[in-house]
């Protein structure tokens, strides 16, 4: 096998399938989640993962089938530490890293956490080459995403970035930005991890971590939040890559151009659907669901405001297809909460925009700044005096 061949271990969709079956409330996907692990556990003979899914109760324990993928486990370990051995008497250091590698990789396809780990930390020990450490890395990484380990995660994204400033090539940098661009989303720094998304849209190959067509939802649901309406347009609605896989994602496509076209009914109806059909579900965005939701929200309650001194509750309602009493009470809190600027006048039924001045926040932020200056300043007397 090529050494540029990334195999696409472990494999990451059985996760997500475990992740649907482990939430009550995503019951109506359990089916065919149900149908999807059982199969891909078989396909890679994965019983120590087997083992984890069925303490769980998310799939029925056979005891048979069991039995027989740990004989299938036994069996080929015993052959890859077989030629490991015939490595170390007869071959040379370079044999010795593949069969190592073979090792660690098999381990890594059949769920073993622990041993996968170990294995794979040292077949990077024994490689020489940087771009096939890079790659043992990268897998470390996707074990830490499988089984929602972000400290391993994040220990090994930033020994990835050490190994590619060394001189990783074109194809690594970039597979690199995907894995840092999902590990950011999946800790709600959404603004990052979606610069890092849109980089990398032009040239996507990390289909091992995750498929094209949850990369360009990843990437639409994270830069809607965080794009500018300018930059929506330019970088997002008119990419070729997003053009291609919209008629397939017919929700985002619904969320994006509704934001943009200011068809605010629209918008929350596709934020509704959004919600049910790519948060809830998707083990890397269910955690940010409500903060997502919320803060779309106030995205395009701001958009609507910003054009106007003031406006009616009625017409503001209107606007978003809900009623005046739903409108009233979240604007409240938005406004209570300082995300919103405005005021509303319940007697005349009136939103009044009060956007802050440049220069007053600009002299806020100066004194603030100015004041933590002096007490630094004054500790620092202190000590020296």
């Amino acid at each position: 096998m090529s050494d540029d061949t990334v195999l696409p271990i472990p494999n990451l969709a059985l996760a997500q399938n475990y992740f649907v079956l482990s939430t009550p409330s995503l019951e109506h996907l359990h089916g065919n989640a149900r149908k999807e692990l059982l199969e891909g556990i078989q396909a890679d003979q994965m019983a120590p993962y087997y083992r984890i899914v069925t303490a769980t109760n998310a799939l029925p324990l056979d005891e048979s089938l069991l039995a027989k993928m740990e004989q299938q486990n036994k069996d080929e370990l015993d052959k890859i530490d077989e030629r490991l051995e015939e490595a170390k008497k007869t071959e040379g250091e370079t044999d010795i890293a593949d069969a190592l590698r073979a090792r660690a990789n098999y381990l890594t396809r059949i769920g073993d956490k622990d041993k996968a780990v170990e294995a794979q930390k040292l077949a990077l020990e024994k490689t020489p080459g940087l771009g096939s450490r890079i790659d043992i890395v990268l897998t470390l990484i996707r074990i830490g995403f499988f089984f929602s380990d972000h400290e391993m995660i994040t220990q090994h994204l930033t020994q990835a970035e050490e190994l590619v400033e060394k001189g990783g090539d074109w194809d690594r940098r970039n597979r690199l930005k995907v894995y840092r661009g999902l590990h950011l989303l999946s800790i709600r720094q959404f603004k990052r991890g979606a610069e890092l998304l849109l980089d990398a849209l032009s040239t996507f190959t990390a289909t091992e971590l995750i498929s094209y067509n949850d990369f360009v939802a990843s990437t639409i649901i994270s830069n809607v939040l965080t794009l500018s309406r300018p930059d929506l347009k330019k970088k997002l609605i008119t990419a070729p890559e997003v053009i291609q896989v919209l008629p397939e994602l017919p929700v985002l496509s619904d969320l994006m151009k509704s934001l943009y076209d200011s068809h605010y009914d629209k918008f929350f109806l596709a934020l509704a659907a959004t919600e049910q059909t790519h948060l809830k579900p998707t083990r890397l965005l269910a955690p940010h669901t409500r903060y997502y939701v919320r803060e779309m929200r106030i995205l395009a309650y701001n958009q609507l405001l910003e054009s106007y001194r003031s406006l009616t509750l009625d017409s503001l309602a209107r606007s978003f297809g809900v009623s005046v009493e739903f409108v009233d009470n979240e604007l409240s809190r938005f406004i209570a909460s300082g995300r919103l600027h405005c005021t509303i006048d319940k007697v005349n039924g009136v939103v009044e925009t009060n956007r802050p001045s440049v220069k007053n926040a600009q002299y806020e932020t100066v004194v603030r700044q100015g004041d933590i200056l002096l007490n630094a300043v004054q500790r620092l007397s202190k000590v020296l005096y």
